[in-house]
């Protein structure tokens, strides 16, 4: 049992954790979460001892073994493989010892151990988890150092997930993932053999892997049975608690205090006054649950622009002089498109969003955009990049050279920098505050394209709904590479997969894209293997769910389609009654103008409902079959 008792931490005299308590049950699958800066990480450096608490302690049962990635990534000319063989400290030291060995009986000792503790069977193991995590036969061959930092991050995870601690503790360990690995790490940890303590704020992990869920805030600890789900209505049912009686409490208070002015001065009941006055003494105030007052996005609508956006023909792209990384690449982008980039990292996504924003030229083909478009390109460099001893307002006036002080100020407070907030240093800010700044930076001139890349690393749970919200309102378009399925699947309404050198369109949902996934991710006999027949009734499923998968994806594209558009018309209406009111009734060319678009986009939300009930129809006659 893991136990945090009474724990203080103050860093820089400001209390991080302040006397928290919590018990873990052995065993137990715990997500940690809180806001960006409420001190998750502070508090995983005091279970690891790396940080002594101020007052209280942490205990744990004697002789386990606490796993956690260290800070520095591995290097050298060690391979992948031979790194996460190394971090089973008993068996590399049985291995060595074998090899001086001459004491027979001890020799037969070392060959039990070896034995119980499966270390012969260890080269599969640690293949079948460097694999999942994205490295193939010849990638787990090469040096560590001839991979980037987010791929050394992924062999120090294969590495302590490999040593199997008694206590793993993992601090957002999908940050450096793409989707694939980030499923296969999902499905891993569901099957942990001992306590698990993970901060994370993907939402989808947290339902399926955790069966706990810790909550700091405040630098108080609270203790909450299931998972993310579970953990926000007890907390919802916990908020609408606590209000009710701070009301209830409030009322009272007003009236011993009423009664205190109006009877403290009689003779005949000013002791009764007096002990009231000494209830409302004694009485703690009930505070309500704490909300974040900055967490903001609010992207800016861009001026309007005829679809296709972008049209791209027989285009390939890559670097330099070297071969082409994408090619054959045939697709529009519309005005108004949600497109989620899907495949694993290293296939091309980044090299498609860096040609669609202009910073690559095509290597053949064409790719076709208006000269006024806008684009608005977000990156995890960017965030990194930002100057520390800079502030907000010293970074916008310098991005927005000739604006006035108003506007600088209007779009820092449209990403929650309002106020002394927009002159806090960099280099004091969250993760979460910075990524917030790098995109209040990109979309500081209203750009019609916005393509965010992994735009959630530093972003905890409210802030990825908060911005899932702002994507959802913004009119321009949006391309979305994230690992994150849960805004994948309420943004976007285009998949478009990398893969192979190319890009194509994926007809299925979200969802037949993770079951792809993960029946790619089996070994090759469960998914090859089996009789003639069933090959042949595996090939008739196939092709039903593709239809199904087709069905459903037009289905959702028309749903999409027509909120957007009834939206419009009915933005159109009440501007046609202004201009109208406004001008006593006399057409103009103006309301003319409003009137046509009315027009069309009437036309257009009419289609819209005809191609809803096609796919509909046809989706009801497949599932009937």
């Amino acid at each position: 049992m893991l136990t945090i008792d009474g724990v203080t931490v103050r860093l820089g005299g400001r209390p991080i954790l302040e006397r928290a308590s919590a018990t873990v049950p052995v065993g137990a699958r715990v997500g940690l979460i809180g806001r960006n800066g409420a001190g998750k990480s502070t508090l995983m450096k005091a279970l690891i001892g790396e940080i002594e608490p101020d007052e209280g302690e942490v205990s744990k049962p004697s002789r386990s073994r606490i796993g956690y990635i260290a800070q520095e990534a591995p290097r050298g000319d060690l391979t992948p493989e031979e790194v996460v063989l190394a971090s089973a400290t008993e068996r590399a030291a049985l291995l060595e010892e074998l090899e001086t060995c001459t004491d027979m009986e001890r020799m037969g000792d070392v060959h039990e151990r070896l034995l119980a503790i499966d270390a012969y069977s260890a080269p599969a193991r640690a293949a079948k988890i460097l694999n999942g995590l994205g490295f193939d036969e010849e990638m787990q061959k090469r040096p560590v150092d001839s991979f980037s930092g987010g791929w050394k991050m992924r062999i120090a995870l294969g590495a302590l997930l490999f040593s199997e601690p008694d206590i793993l503790l993992l601090d957002e360990p999908s940050n450096h993932l793409d989707l694939e690995a980030t499923l296969w790490l999902e499905n891993f940890l569901k099957s942990y053999p001992a306590t698990l303590v993970v901060i994370s704020h993907e939402r989808d992990l947290l339902n399926k892997v955790v069966d706990h869920i810790l909550h700091l805030q405040g630098g108080q600890l609270t203790l909450y049975p299931g998972g993310y789900d579970a953990f926000e209505k007890q907390r919802a049912e916990r908020a609408a608690q606590l209000a009710a009686a701070k009301a209830s409490q409030d009322a009272q208070r007003a009236r011993l205090q009423d009664y205190v002015a109006r009877n403290s001065a009689r003779a005949s009941t000013a002791k009764q006054a007096q002990s009231r006055a000494k209830m409302l003494a004694k009485m703690q105030p009930i505070a309500a649950l704490m909300e974040d007052p900055s967490l903001s996005f609010d992207f800016p609508d861009p001026e309007e622009m005829k679809s296709p956006m972008i049209t791209l023909e027989q285009a390939a792209v890559g670097y330099g002089e070297a071969p082409p990384i994408l090619k054959r690449l045939n697709f529009r982008i519309e005005a108004d498109d949600r497109i989620a980039l899907l495949g694993r990292n290293g296939n091309g996504k980044t090299t498609l969003a860096r040609l669609l924003a202009s910073q690559l030229d095509p290597a053949e083909g064409a790719v076709n955009a208006p000269g006024r478009l806008k684009v608005g390109y977000f990156t995890q460099y960017q965030v990194e990049e930002l100057a520390g001893e800079d502030t907000p307002l010293d970074l916008m006036n310098r991005a927005m050279e000739g604006a006035s002080p108003g506007a600088v100020r209007a779009q820092l407070g449209r990403f929650g920098f309002s106020g002394p907030r927009a002159q806090q240093r960099v280099d004091k800010l969250s993760g979460g505050e910075r990524a917030r700044l790098a995109l209040a930076l990109i979309t500081r001139d209203a750009p019609h394209l916005l393509i965010l890349d992994e735009p959630t690393n530093h972003l905890d749970v409210d802030a990825r709904e908060a911005l899932i919200q702002a994507l959802n309102d913004y009119s321009g378009a949006v391309i979305l590479i994230s690992h994150d399925r849960h805004m994948v699947e309420l943004t976007a309404d285009r998949l478009v997969l990398v893969d192979s050198g190319t890009a194509r369109e994926y007809a299925g949902s979200m969802r037949d894209y993770i079951d792809f996934v993960l029946g790619r991710n089996q070994p090759k006999k469960d998914r090859d293997g089996g009789s003639s027949g069933a090959k042949a009734r595996n090939s008739t499923a196939s092709n039903t769910q593709g239809k199904a998968r087709f069905a459903k994806s037009e289905l959702t594209k028309a749903e999409k389609a027509m909120e957007k558009l009834t939206a419009k018309v009915q933005r159109l209406d009440a501007s046609i009654v202004e201009r109208s009111a406004a001008q006593g009734g006399q057409n103009s060319a103006s309301l003319e103008d409003l009137l046509k678009e009315r027009a069309e986009a009437a036309d257009a939300l009419a289609q819209a409902e005809e191609t809803w009930l096609a796919a509909s129809s046809a989706l009801e006659a497949i599932e009937q079959s």
